[in-house]
């Protein structure tokens, strides 16, 4: 199966979107996530896809976390989809930008009310010294918030990674894959698409 024409990245994106949807058996929207640290050491893991649109793909994070202090410092970072039912890949490069407080908050109050509380809860990345540390301040938050709207927590918010790379890859019998590339040009307006050798 070839990759088909498509001038625009975000629509192709789109197909393969929804085909994931009905053949992976959990979380089609499962990415990994690539950034660097200031010595340049990558860190790579995976998160789970909110939203996408001509603007680019947005995820929401703890921003005190490792990938969330990782990103903001480099600006930038890296995304790859597999969805093995498909035997399909999708590589995607960018900047990153917050998305607005509006957003963030919507999406927040959407969440499950004990994933709220946990938010508040976990200092995301850093140590401690058992379980139970996280479970009482749990139970701390789950007393504080026991009625009423749990607000967003100041260092919570989602990015939304703005592509400049977005890169299929399709599998091909005999190892003979598909890799079809799209670079936005310089104004941003537009797409270059070429072929790659597998």
């Amino acid at each position: 199966m070839s990759i088909p024409p498509i001038e625009n990245p975000l629509v192709l994106f789109g197909v393969w979107f929804d085909e994931a949807r009905e053949s992976e058996t959990a979380d089609h929207n499962a990415v990994s996530i690539a950034t660097v640290d200031t010595d340049g050491m990558p860190n790579v893991r995976i998160v789970l896809l909110k939203d996408y649109d001509e603007q680019g793909f947005v995820f929401y994070t703890n921003l005190e976390s490792t990938k969330g202090t990782e990103i903001l410092q480099a600006g930038k970072c890296a995304m790859c989809f597999h969805w093995k039912s498909r035997q399909r890949q999708v590589r995607i490069r960018g900047t990153i930008e917050l998305v607005t407080d509006e957003q963030a908050d919507e999406y927040f109050a959407s969440r499950p009310r004990q994933s709220r509380i946990g938010a508040w809860a976990s200092q995301q990345s850093r140590p401690m010294n058992g379980r139970r540390d996280l479970l009482a301040a749990v139970a701390k938050f789950g007393v504080k918030y026991a009625v009423g709207a749990i607000p967003r927590p100041g260092y919570w918010s989602g990015m939304r990674l703005k592509p400049l790379l977005i890169e299929f890859w399709q599998a091909g019998d005999f190892r003979l894959h598909h890799r079809v590339e799209y670079r936005r040009d310089v104004d941003g307006s537009s797409w270059a698409r070429s072929m790659l050798y597998p």
